[in-house]
């Protein structure tokens, strides 16, 4: 009859304590949060445009470890708000283009600081800041957003504007005859066309009928839709309103 094998004490420790480690490796693995420790673990790289900051360019391959801040910047500016006595509904951005986000860019227009300038082909909202840099926003456009081009400035502002759709616009849906201009408009709210914000454009002292003002519709951001002017998501267009002073000058190209 064979005999068992003695260990010495020295292998009985060692064994045991391989052992003991692969129980707490299985354990860890079975109990933990896998997104989470993804999300704490993984590599992130700098973004100068949302540090609003230079860097040198070498440091750009330099790993910073937990959460993303792209996600973390853009989780917050696009989350739920409350404003004006409505809660404004979080954003779900990553449905969105990511070039269409906020974020901080180089001027490409050269225009003084404070001045909006609209590219309408390429659907970007930019207000113009200091020292080459500007604010650019995706925008949706309407027909209306085509209509109209050249200088002018934000004559007024509104939080929470009424709307009151247009007449040939009743015309084709007689269903918004109750929002008409005679029935004094369809009040603020978050399913009103105009959202949480308008500005109101004028040339030589006319009203042009162009606005830029926000959309309860986000998903219309970077395309051309059925109606409207300039839409913007409405966390962006409260920071665009609120960055705005005065008679700011406005370029629509």
């Amino acid at each position: 009859m064979s005999s068992l094998p003695v260990f010495s004490r020295r292998q009985f420790l060692r064994t045991s304590a391989v052992a003991i480690a692969s129980a707490g490796l299985a354990g860890c693995t079975s109990s933990m949060n896998t997104d989470r420790f993804r999300q704490e673990t993984m590599p992130v790289y700098r973004n100068p445009a949302l540090e609003n900051r230079w860097v040198d360019p070498a440091m750009l391959e330099e790993p910073l470890t937990g959460l993303p801040p792209q996600d973390a910047y853009y989780a917050d500016i696009y989350a739920q708000r409350e404003d004006g006595g409505f809660l404004i509904p979080a954003v779900p951005y990553h449905q969105i283009d990511p070039r269409f986000y906020r974020q901080e860019v180089s001027d490409p227009f050269g225009e003084a600081p404070g001045t909006i300038v609209v590219d309408t082909a390429d659907r970007y909202l930019y207000l113009i800041g200091s020292g080459g840099s500007a604010t650019r926003y995706g925008v949706g456009l309407g027909r209306e957003g085509f209509a109209w081009s050249g200088r002018g400035v934000i004559q007024w502002k509104q939080k929470w504007p009424k709307w009151t759709p247009p007449d040939s616009m009743i015309v084709r849906q007689p269903v918004l005859a109750k929002y008409s201009a005679d029935n004094g408009g369809m009040p603020p709210g978050l399913d009103n066309p105009l959202g949480s914000r308008a500005l109101y454009i004028f040339q030589n002292g006319q009203d042009t009928l162009y606005r830029v003002h926000g959309t309860p519709e986000w998903q219309s951001i970077g395309k051309a839709v059925s109606s409207g002017c300039v839409r913007m998501i409405n966390q962006d267009v409260i920071d665009l309103y609120d960055r705005v002073r005065g008679k700011a000058p406005i370029l629509v190209v």
